[in-house]
């Protein structure tokens, strides 16, 4: 349906001849049918032309232009000011010749009829690009002419719409919501299972099940009401199905409560069926039949709840909308506001509001306008992506521009060619405000005002030494927590079996001795003189040995610096185990930061740079200097802190970091480290954003290198 608006009337000169001439005679199959009256208590009427199925609605103007049609603009004009409390000019009769014409409702002359020919005799039209542009964005397939089957299900099925199967069902659904809340974490765990490949195929099914009883419940409303539904079947909106049922007669109906039953039927309908759905799944015990009942509430609920309540697209939640407010077009009417209140605010014209409203009302419909306009970007956006991420790449570029300069490119463009075919009315202070307003995004764009390049990073010390015990031991001393000089003792172990080695090894060398004393006092012992030594050598090797053993056992600072516990609970005379950390020894003077860099900024980063390194809950920075950038990308993250999953910003693999295994990061990233001068008195890590200065960079440079690189990633076929 389309309404009329008499702001949209095209500005002709009183010398046009066509005022003079009569106007074309109207298609001799177009009815003309009186429809519920407008909010203002305006009479309104609709157009139908059954050729195409469309109904055009007209306000009280329009209707009396057409009772007076067949003479000329001029004259129709002079009657309707004459006859009425109406006020028209020639150019809104002439607007509305222009109207018909252009959706075909006037009697076609022998040119028309000729053009007609000509265009069908051309070649096949699927052969042109315009043909497979617009059938790719949006074509209908009727598959069914179900109004004989309707008015039979309608005469059978009078109960499904009284007001005991309502009640019943709508405490049904309620019983089953209650049922599932109470075994939420029941239902939650089938819902997770459900995700497999079979699991993806069951919701589909469900999905076709739902949505046949969705515009199931469209039609039987509208039959019962007297509409007519001329047929049903499968529209595709960028190759993607949707089940359809044409209603567009509903628009007969003079109460907008009739209207709004048959628009909110699918929904009712479907809602009706998760209920039900879901109070099956929870009265039954767990098989096929449970598994289908929960594939069908949950897809019912959510496609009922998240795609088609919304207002923003021309699905049911906007017609239901429509019909609550009783006003019908309200994306056109409302696009119309906001597209005067632009021209109004932005440029200064003085261009007359496309209806009149109140302000309040106008404003509403000016942010619905806005809203509206947002979410179809997102969604297109998104849409565009999804088509790319389908197709093999040629085809995915093609389809996504396509998408792009469809749904988002031509809309603004129309609207800013009318701005420029406006640009000799915006008034001097308005030019004025946006050359400066041009001036501005110029210098914001192409000055290189960014002179840093950021990134995580986290600040450590640049020595530090986590000590483990070097065998299995017993703990007998450790240091407590603080600053220790060069060589003290830290740690103190004891390995009772190393100790008893060496007693018996310093035993045995005893012995040894004392033999050799004897040899050598007895002439004959010569022969056994040298045994002996050997096995005395071998016993001081055995004793040094042990010696070193226990001097590995005592652990001491190699430098100055913070010595920090780990295991508070570690006390003396616990045995421990080589892999359980004792401790930490860090330079509490030298600290580095380990930072990441995209790869479209590190081209701009030279050794010797200063930095700058914010830590997180803090807003002074620690300056330093950059020191190290990694010759080439990395995917290993050897900073454990800064991935997602321990409270970082940095994206990994989910099946990387088991088993002693570093993390991989989703998205390779440069590494760089940072020298800080500056005095950090905490002796600990601590995570932050590392910012370098680097060489100046515009944003449209920075905008064009982020475009050459997606280009050079996406360009391989």
């Amino acid at each position: 349906m389309i309404s009329m608006s008499q702001s949209d009337a095209s500005q002709h000169s009183e010398a046009d001849p066509r005022t003079q001439q009569p106007v074309p005679p109207l298609r001799d199959d177009l009815h003309l049918v009186e429809v519920a009256h407008e909010r203002d208590g305006e009479p309104a009427w609709c157009i139908e032309d059954p050729v195409t199925n469309r109904f055009f609605r007209i306000g009280w103007l329009e209707f009396e232009i057409l009772r007076r049609w067949g003479q000329s603009p001029e004259r129709i004009c002079h009657q309707i000011q004459a006859q009425t409390a109406l006020e028209p000019d020639v150019d809104q009769i002439l607007s509305m010749v222009e109207f018909l014409d252009t959706h075909h409702l006037l009697r076609p002359d022998i040119a028309t009829v000729d053009r007609f020919a000509a265009q069908a005799n051309e070649r096949s039209p699927w052969l042109k690009a315009s043909w497979w542009l617009h059938n790719y964005l949006f074509f209908r397939l009727p598959l069914v002419r179900p109004q004989h089957a309707l008015r039979g299900m309608a005469r059978a099925l009078p109960w499904l719409f009284t007001r005991a199967c309502v009640v019943s069902v709508l405490l049904l659904g309620l019983l089953g919501i209650l049922l599932v809340v109470q075994r939420w974490d029941r239902f939650t765990h089938a819902v997770v299972e459900a995700f497999s490949l079979s699991g993806l195929v069951s919701f589909a099914c469900a999905l076709v099940v739902a949505k046949s009883l969705h515009e199931l419940g469209h039609a039987l409303v509208a039959t019962r009401l007297g509409v007519k539904v001329a047929h049903m079947g499968v529209a595709f909106i960028v190759l993607w199905p949707m089940l359809y049922t044409d209603t567009g007669e509903s628009w007969k109906l003079k109460g907008s409560r009739q209207r709004l039953a048959i628009s909110s039927a699918g929904i009712l309908t479907e809602l009706a069926l998760a209920g039900l759905a879901t109070l099956g799944w929870v009265m039954t015990q767990p098989g096929a039949l449970n598994s289908a009942l929960l594939y069908l509430a949950t897809t019912s609920w959510v496609l009922s709840l998240a795609l088609n309540s919304s207002p923003f697209m021309r699905f049911d939640g906007y017609f239901i909308l429509t019909d609550v407010l009783d006003f019908p077009n309200l994306h056109e009417r409302a696009g119309g506001q906001a597209r005067c209140w632009l021209r109004r605010n932005l440029l200064g014209l003085d261009e007359s509001w496309p209806e009149p409203f109140s302000r309040s009302h106008r404003r509403a419909l000016v942010l619905f306008a806005f809203a509206t306009w947002l979410y179809r970007l997102v969604l297109f956006l998104g849409i565009a992506v999804a088509v790319y991420a389908l197709f093999f790449k040629a085809l995915g570029i093609i389809l996504f521009v396509v998408e792009i300069l469809w749904f988002i490119v031509r809309p603004v463009t129309q609207e800013l060619s009318h701005w420029w075919s406006q640009r000799q009315a915006v008034p001097g202070r308005f030019r004025l405000a946006w050359l400066l307003v041009a001036m501005g995004l110029a210098a914001l764009l192409f000055i290189p005002w960014q002179t840093s390049v950021g990134g995580p990073g986290v600040i450590h010390s640049a020595r530090a030494i986590t000590y483990y015990a070097p065998m299995p031991a017993k703990l007998e001393r450790r240091h407590d927590d603080g600053k220790v000089d060069k060589g003290a003792a830290l740690v103190s172990l004891v390995e009772p079996d190393i100790g008893l080695d060496l007693a018996a090894q310093q035993v045995e060398l005893d012995n040894i001795d004392a033999q050799l004393t004897g040899l050598l006092a007895n002439p004959k012992g010569e022969a056994q003189l040298s045994a002996a030594q050997a096995r005395r050598l071998l016993s001081l090797s055995n004793i040094e040995a042990h010696q070193r053993e226990i001097t590995r056992l005592h652990l001491s600072a190699p430098f100055a610096g913070s010595w920090q516990r780990i295991n508070e609970q570690l006390l003396p005379g616990q045995w421990l185990s080589p892999r359980e950390p004792l401790g930490v020894l860090i330079d509490p003077e030298h600290w580095v930061v380990e930072g990441y860099i995209d790869q479209q900024d590190v081209h701009r980063l030279e050794v010797g740079s200063p930095v700058r390194f914010f830590i997180e809950g803090q807003t002074t920075p620690l300056q330093g200097e950059l020191v190290r950038i990694a010759p080439s990308r990395t995917r290993i993250l050897n900073q454990a802190m800064l991935a997602e999953r321990h409270g970082g910003v940095l994206k990994t693999q989910q099946d990387s970091g088991g088993n002693g295994e570093p993390l991989q990061l989703e998205q390779p990233l440069f590494a760089v480290q940072a020298r800080i001068d500056s005095p950090w008195p905490e002796t600990r890590e601590a995570r932050g954003r590392l910012h370098v200065d680097a060489e100046r960079q515009s944003l449209a440079a920075r905008l064009g290198t982020w475009i050459a690189a997606v280009a050079v990633r996406e360009s391989g076929f």
